[in-house]
């Protein structure tokens, strides 16, 4: 018993419908992945116009806002919340502290004021190396509080 001899086909150039289908598909994929990344990014929240480093307090929030890592002006702002902003007015110091690789620098403030409504502000300029990371700190009587470091 013999195996028959095994087909020999002739070799054949590949048909151009089928490059024209895997251009198609190239293409279709690029446009997907494009949609997709546009729409990830219009979901996506947009970025507030200063960097915010914010602390959340037992009776309220403190925020510092400004150019982080250039100089510039910033405001630290101290916020109670609900029933807490009812309480009695108090009286606040609100700052900033720098930060590198190198040191930590003391407090520098922006002054002292008491809440009205529960809220107050106080803004200064401040001069930062690009390379400093900056935070907000309030201080109540014998207490301080201070924000997350923000960082350019």
């Amino acid at each position: 018993m013999s195996v028959p001899a095994p087909r020999r086909t002739q070799v054949r150039p590949p048909s151009r419908g089928s490059e024209a289908h895997r251009r198609a598909r190239r293409v279709s994929v690029a446009v997907a992945s494009i949609c997709l990344v546009a729409a990830t990014a219009a979901a996506a929240p947009a970025a507030p116009d200063a960097p915010t480093g914010c602390g959340d307090l037992v009776r309220g929030q403190l925020c510092l806002r400004g150019p982080v890592g250039a100089d510039g002006t910033y405001r630290a702002t101290y916020r109670r919340h609900g029933a807490a902003a009812g309480l009695a007015e108090i009286t606040v110091r609100l700052g900033y502290q720098r930060k590198n690789a190198r040191i930590t620098a003391f407090p520098g403030w922006f002054g002292t004021r008491r809440t009205q409504g529960g809220a107050v502000g106080l803004t200064g300029r401040v001069e930062m190396l690009s390379d400093e990371c900056i935070r907000g700190v309030m201080e109540h009587g014998e207490t301080v509080f201070v924000t997350k470091w923000s960082c350019n």
